[in-house]
């Protein structure tokens, strides 16, 4: 495949994308798999390595435990679209079948108001057909010997189709199709845009192109409010900092670890080979600059191993093997993703804010962005509860099982 150019082919696209990565990558994939869209799409991302995107930082993880249906659906789609990944990208053999370890989540509850939720959500898994099911203190003691269950009232757990995934492989090779069918790609950085009658009319590339558009998609990631304002818009979306560790075990488990979520905050899951992998953030949790990637090494030392300790004694004996930081793309309005066209810019379209989630909804909402851009409305999925006009109302959706 030919190298990546800075500068466009052409003068005008019916579609830009700001932003290539997982999904910006998985809007154009779908884009092409819509028969009756042939128009020109281009992809503007400023960094081709994507060393600092949130694929290359994810921990590829996916569920079903939400508490909105439509949560579920959304994540429902991912598990089909990831298993079954090869005959999508139309049985390509070059494509590598993707494996999803369903060693699923375990919510643990130590309060009777947090086992509520876990009750009522499980209503809402269920009706969607998630496998989701509640277990006592007990057992989940005799099921899984290695937690210290003195503090658990409830806990509950979705052993098909939830777990983890190798997600930027997925990444890669949507990007990869994409291009081969077409899709557009530059290394270069939108600065600029030109709005008008209440469209976007073009775009300033960084090197000075001006690129005049049919419709442009924000899938700038935590950088999405800078793109916004460039259309003189708001959005709550910003970087927000998160930490994960690869560890090993002196006395590694003898059963496969589910990605844990405790009720301090910290999670962990199996990572393999007799490796795990844990993340957690800061109490204070504020904005931080878009290139900013430094450890907390403090917060492992005086929060995270403690708390890995204390709910699973093995691993008081642990040694650190990788580190990294990456961002959330945080929306500050209500946790959940916002897309859609602005109400009053009807063609600059959102793509944002997924708070930790955006790995495994981005086939859903890929697919869901593609359908809007071809036929004005979603079809497959009806997404417009996560419309941008919801921020403009001040109806957020309360979805009681973020992480």
């Amino acid at each position: 495949m030919a190298a990546i150019a800075e500068a466009p082919t052409h003068s005008t696209y019916d579609v830009v994308i700001v932003g290539g990565a997982m999904m910006g990558s998985s809007a154009a994939w779908f884009l092409t798999e819509c028969p009756d869209f042939d128009g020109r799409v281009l992809v503007v991302e400023r960094d081709t390595t994507y060393e600092a995107c949130s694929p290359a930082h994810t921990n590829s993880c996916m569920r079903q435990q939400f508490s909105e249906e439509l949560h579920v659906r959304i994540s429902q789609f991912a598990a089909e679209f990831v298993k079954n990944f090869r005959d999508y990208l139309g049985d390509d053999e070059r494509v590598p079948e993707i494996l999803l370890r369903s060693h699923g989540y375990m919510y643990l509850a130590d309060t009777e108001g947090f086992a509520d939720v876990l009750r009522a959500n499980l209503e809402v898994q269920r009706a969607a057909g998630a496998g989701t099911v509640l277990m006592t203190a007990g057992e989940i003691k005799a099921t899984y010997p290695f937690y210290n269950v003195d503090d658990i009232v409830l806990g509950s757990i979705n052993t098909v189709d939830e777990g983890y995934w190798d997600g930027w492989t997925v990444f890669d090779w949507l990007r990869r199709s994409a291009r081969e069918r077409g899709v557009e790609y530059v290394e270069n950085e939108v600065v600029a845009m030109t709005r008008s009658r209440g469209r976007i009319e073009s775009v300033t590339l960084n090197s000075g192109e001006v690129v005049a558009c049919g419709q442009v998609v924000n899938a700038s990631g935590p950088r999405a409010s800078r793109t916004a304002a460039m259309a003189c818009l708001d959005l709550p979306v910003e970087p927000r900092k998160r930490f994960s560790w690869i560890f090993s075990a002196e006395r590694p488990l003898e059963q496969e670890l589910p990605l844990t979520i405790d009720p301090s905050g910290v999670h962990v899951r199996e990572n393999g080979g007799g490796t795990y992998l844990a993340g957690g953030h800061s109490e204070h949790d504020p904005a931080v600059d878009c290139d900013d990637f430094s450890m907390d090494h403090s917060l492992w030392q005086d929060f995270v191993w403690p708390a890995l300790a204390t709910r699973i004694p093995r691993f008081e004996t642990i040694r650190v093997t990788r580190e990294w930081a990456g961002h959330y793309a945080y929306n500050t309005f209500d946790q959940n993703a916002i897309m859609g066209p602005h109400p009053e810019v009807g063609n600059f379209i959102f793509l944002n804010g997924f708070s930790g989630h955006g790995l495994q909804q981005a086939p859903a909402m890929g697919r869901g962005t593609a359908e809007w851009l071809a036929y004005g409305e979603y079809r497959a999925l009806d997404l417009a509860p996560f419309n941008y006009e919801r921020i403009v109302k001040n109806v957020p959706i309360v979805e009681r099982a973020v992480i």
